[in-house]
């Protein structure tokens, strides 16, 4: 017997089959239906996905053979792997001086009969062999060698595709742990500037007070502009606290609220709201929501509505239905409309398509990233549709 020698490049095959994550995996069907229909075209009865390892050739798919691994010293396929050709073919294992007292022959399973297909990888690296065995001699005919061949092909696209799933999901890993880290950056950053700003105001609006009759009008309109600055990004930094803000413990958090009680809710709180139309349209009777997040988003569209109006009255239309798994919320209101090609900017962080609201405040491109990111950690989605001069719809669903 002759034991296989090392690959050329033994470190870097070794390197490329560990990057598959594949060894000392469960069983998979997909390998498991290409090894069947390698031993039915080949009508032999054992076929196997090899993979050779440092010390031993493991099993990814056994077809008609128990064992999960043997070792390299005695594999086929650790000869196979150093075949410059297209396959390893040995019809008849006893007169073949590498293996005519192999134990694999001379005892269980009787390999006398083996044709081992290398796997190759993109960068020509063999990392196994798709084989077939029987325990007799033999000869395949050239369409089933083609065919094994072939297979070989869909053995390697498997592992591929096996290999980019699990770059895709370290990347989203990743990017989870970056946006989680940004947000509880965002949050601390914000409440420790929060404070010092504070100070600021509250010093300025001190010295205006002691002051005022000693300073001339510039003097004192340069102290309103710091104290206006001051509350203007005191308020963004509320904002984008609230934005990154974990919401996921939030959306578990459901009851069952009628829409009675619900619309009695919404109405409260825009009571004295004197230009504002607010109105219902719903067949439902009752709700299974956070009324906390369903709340918070339909205030941030409804003052959104009515801070950015062209209108003397504001008319908001909140029509509530259903489907088998969420509820469906349309907010429309009669104000200015959205360009087309701002619809799927809207929901991005910091995006404003006004400098300032009607009031002369400016907003802090927040309002719609968290009504989003709501809608999001409630299982639902949110989409805008506008009518330039006739208003706009902002339809979003919650998972019941």
């Amino acid at each position: 017997m002759i034991a296989p020698k090392k690959h050329i490049k033994e470190a870097e095959r070794l390197a490329e089959l560990k990057s598959y994550n594949i060894l000392d995996t469960l069983p998979d069907q997909d390998y498991d239906g290409l090894t069947k229909i390698a031993a039915q075209i080949c009508d032999v009865p054992i076929a196997l996905i090899s993979l050779v390892d440092n010390d031993r050739q493991w099993f990814k798919s056994s077809y008609g053979l128990e064992a999960t691994e043997t070792p390299r010293d005695l594999s086929f396929c650790g000869h196979a792997i150093n075949d410059k050709d297209n396959a390893l073919i040995v019809e008849d294992a006893r007169k073949d001086e590498r293996f005519f007292d192999n134990p694999l022959v001379v005892g269980g399973p009787k390999v006398i009969f083996y044709t081992g297909v290398p796997l190759k990888s993109s960068n020509g690296l063999p990392l196994g062999t798709l084989c077939v065995i029987d325990s007799k001699s033999r000869v395949l005919s050239d369409s089933q060698n083609e065919a094994l061949i072939a297979l070989s092909k869909q053995v390697v696209n498997l592992l591929a595709l096996r290999k980019k799933n699990f770059k895709l999901n370290d990347l989203v890993t990743q990017l989870e742990e970056k946006n989680s880290d940004l947000e509880q950056f965002a949050y601390a950053a914000s409440h420790d500037i929060k404070s010092p700003l504070s100070n600021i105001s509250n010093l300025a609006g001190m010295f205006l007070a002691d002051y005022k009759d000693k300073i001339d009008s510039k003097g004192i309109n340069i102290i309103d502009l710091i104290i206006k600055s001051t509350e203007q990004s005191y308020k963004f930094l509320d904002r984008l606290m609230e934005y990154s803000t974990k919401l996921d413990q939030l959306s578990d958090l459901k009851e069952d609220v009628t829409i009675t009680a619900f619309k009695k809710d919404i109405l409260d709180y825009y009571a004295n709201d004197q230009i504002l139309k607010l109105s219902f349209s719903t067949t439902l009777k009752k709700l299974h929501i956070n009324s906390v997040i369903v709340g918070q988003i339909l205030t941030n569209l409804i003052n959104n509505a009515e801070k950015y109006t062209d209108k003397p009255t504001v008319n908001v239309n909140i029509d509530i239905s259903e489907t088998d798994t969420h509820y469906r919320f349309n907010v429309s209101d009669n104000g200015p409309g959205i360009k087309k090609e701002y619809l799927e900017k809207i929901f991005k962080i910091f995006v404003k398509l006004s400098k300032t609201d009607k009031y002369g405040n400016e907003g802090a491109g927040l309002g719609l990233p968290i009504v989003s990111k709501l809608v999001s950690k409630s299982g639902g989605t949110i989409e805008a549709s506008s009518e330039i001069n006739k208003g706009s719809s902002f339809i979003f669903t919650i998972l019941k």
